[in-house]
């Protein structure tokens, strides 16, 4: 309690003699800082309290500092049941002293199933039944949200949000997009188009886009989707394409995956993240872990980022796997893969082997023992969708 009382009082020397000085000087100085520490900082003064929730200093630290991954928020869905599992766990990437935990977005009117992740901003929904379905935009680290209308709730469909605060400034407000992308009937048989509907928080309104992509697979629903890089969104399906969707222009078209299905003997499971800005595909197979960066849209032109295979993994990691290409050939053709991707942000994979989840550090190659399966609810198994979660300070009212 005394060494407590000597960093606040330490604190608040330190805000006193930083109040002598010139604005400008600790505008800049802190606007250099982490997320993480100044929310801290909030609490030394009013007058830092003021400095560090103002918009125009929120701009300059969003463009000034790197907000990697912090971790990695999981809900549960039912295999064979419609209605929606209302816990959600918050698993962090820290290395020491950071466990899983049970959170819930009580700051919120309803309960909610989380749908997309976007600089800091989570974009969720009602949980089914709602009286009045919404969708929901918030900042769970400052608790503040948007509810928006949901005039026709469709489980089916797949929602992605769009913000880029360095391509649209929250100086004056925050401005987003949330797409709706579903399937739609065609005058051709056998023939299945998405259609897309957008809200613009600009215009407070839903629309209907011109834009069709045709496309005979369908959107792949949990793990990690609508992932938003430059100005386009994400979702992976359930076959051998990549949807996306430029929210600018409003265009639309399939990239293929690095490699088809079906020149291996298994199923490979995969999953799409985003890291230094672009998109990556991660799949894992009988031949291995790879993880795969596109760089060329119109061609579906893909590097080879990260190659591992399993006998090398288990031999790099004998304290946690044993006979994995022999688990994986036998049970990745079944509807419970051995060993799955669960998403990929920043060069951190979160992926489930067996009944356990590990986080893997691309740069390092070292895999870390998470958690078991049972301690995320009983329906991890079934594809739950899994976020990655950073921390921003970006106001949304």
């Amino acid at each position: 309690m005394a060494e407590n009382a000597k960093k606040v009082h330490m604190s608040y020397e330190v805000a006193e003699e930083v109040s002598s000085l010139n604005s400008d000087v600790y505008f800049d100085v802190l606007s250099r800082l982490p997320t993480k520490n100044l929310l801290g900082l909030k609490c030394v003064s009013r007058g830092w309290h003021c400095l560090i929730s103002g918009r125009p200093f929120i701009q300059t630290q969003l463009l000034r500092t790197e907000s990697g991954v912090l971790g990695f928020i999981s809900q549960g869905k039912f295999q064979w049941f419609d209605g929606d599992i209302e816990t959600m766990y918050y698993i962090p990437v820290e290395t020491t002293g950071a466990a899983v935990r049970q959170i819930a977005f009580d700051f919120l009117v309803e309960n909610v199933v989380v749908l997309a992740s976007c600089s800091g901003l989570i974009c969720c929904r009602s949980c089914l039944p709602s009286q009045c379905p919404s969708i929901y935009i918030c900042n769970p680290l400052i608790k503040d949200w948007i509810r928006v209308e949901w005039m026709a709730p469709n489980t089916g469909s797949s929602i992605g949000l769009a913000f880029d605060p360095s391509q649209n400034p929250i100086d004056t407000s925050t401005n987003f997009k949330v797409v709706q992308a579903q399937l739609c009937e065609t005058d051709e048989e056998e023939v299945q188009c998405i259609s897309f509907e957008i809200y613009s928080s600009q215009t407070r309104a839903w629309r209907k886009s011109n834009e069709i992509c045709h496309c005979n697979d369908s959107m792949f629903q949990g793990r990690s989707q609508g992932i938003f890089i430059r100005g386009i969104l994400h979702w992976l399906t359930d076959g051998d394409h990549i949807v996306t969707f430029n929210v600018d222009n409003e265009l639309s078209w399939l990239v293929s995956i690095p490699v088809p299905d079906v020149v291996f003997k298994t199923t490979p499971q995969a999953c799409i993240g985003e890291s230094k800005g672009q998109l990556h595909y991660v799949m894992l197979s009988e031949e291995g872990l790879q993880v795969w960066c596109l760089e060329e849209y119109f061609e579906s032109k893909w590097a080879l980022d990260h190659s591992k295979s399993l006998k090398m993994i288990e031999e790099e990691n004998t304290q946690f796997f044993c006979n994995l290409h022999e688990l994986v050939i036998q049970k990745n053709c079944s509807d419970h893969p051995w060993m799955c991707p669960l998403a990929f942000k920043d060069g951190i994979l979160l992926i489930r082997v067996g009944a356990k989840i590990f986080l893997y550090n691309l740069l390092t190659s070292n895999f870390k023992g998470v958690c078991s399966v049972t301690q995320l609810g009983p329906a991890c198994m079934f594809w739950p969708t899994v976020l990655p979660y950073s921390m921003s300070l970006i106001p949304l009212t």
